[in-house]
């Protein structure tokens, strides 16, 4: 697709980009920060991270921020510190991608291993409810990464990049998951849901790099292929109309200790037609 332009780069790896407040929220993984940039590439460090990588963030609905820990999920408090939101040990460690619906419901997932340390183990879902309480929502989640649920608070989609698939679940009204279902069968780490209801998916394994715009039941309406790997995306701007991709060499499992310590992790933007689903 034409159009694409470098946004910022000299990053590690960019992951978990979230829209908020007129900018974009990022994590640095490698560099243990959490950052912002403004459409026109002015950015900052807002915080640091609770571990070198595999750590995730979002929003409640005040602004405050979410951030996944080894063991808790973090609540930024506004003068700057963490505190914990939830207590998640009992149901796993190692907890990554987050995501806040309209509702105030949190869903977290975990991978479920150490990616690149343990063998390969299926990973979960938890739901934290506005009262605090945590509990597991789905199980047997191949390697779950990005989730997003849709404006109307009915459905969760989540990538599932083991099997290369996204997975979609019913949301009853006390926030439990049911009815999963395959959603569509393409590669999907980070994830994004637009106005019309396809969803933007990148990808980091496989051939050549690409992120899909994708329709319910696997048509893909449009492709952006990549120099580097897309670890993630995120619709956002003043018309949420400008995809932001969060690109870096992967240079594979074995090699992920190089990853970390590179810079070539960059943020690319292009302009699309549909902007982001919002929130209710």
């Amino acid at each position: 697709m034409a159009g694409v332009e470098t946004l910022i780069g000299g990053l590690v790896v960019g992951e978990s980009p979230r829209w908020h407040d007129g900018r974009l929220w990022f994590c640095n993984w490698g560099a243990q920060e959490i950052r912002t940039v403004d459409v026109d590439g002015n950015s900052e460090v807002v915080a640091k991270g609770p571990k070198p990588a595999g750590y995730c963030i979002d929003f409640l609905p005040d602004g405050r921020l979410l951030v996944t820990g080894e063991d808790r999920l973090l609540r930024r408090e506004p003068d700057g510190s963490f505190v914990t939101h939830a207590d998640l040990g009992a149901l796993g460690k190692g907890w990554n991608e987050v995501t806040v619906d309209g509702r105030s419901n949190i869903y977290v997932n975990n991978v479920g291993f150490s990616f690149g340390q343990e063998d390969f183990r299926p990973g979960t879902i938890a739901l934290v409810t506005p009262d605090g309480a945590a509990r597991q929502v789905a199980d047997n989640i191949m390697f779950p990464n990005g989730m997003v649920v849709t404006p109307d608070n009915s459905t969760l989609i989540v990538a599932e990049s083991w099997v290369h698939r996204l997975t979609a679940f019913d949301i009853a009204d006390d926030g439990s998951l049911s009815n999963r279902r395959v959603w569509a069968e393409v590669d999907g780490d980070g994830i994004c849901l637009d106005a019309e209801g396809a969803i933007w998916c990148s990808g980091v394994s496989g051939g050549q790099p690409e992120c899909l715009r994708v329709r319910e039941g696997g048509e893909v309406l449009e492709r952006i292929i990549h120099d580097a790997a897309c670890f993630a995306c995120m619709l956002g701007g003043a018309d949420g109309k400008t995809l932001f991709l969060m690109n870096a060499e992967w240079r594979g499992v074995e090699r992920m200790g190089e990853l970390f310590q590179s810079k070539t992790g960059k943020i690319e933007t292009v302009r699309v037609a549909a902007p982001h689903a919002g929130r209710p």
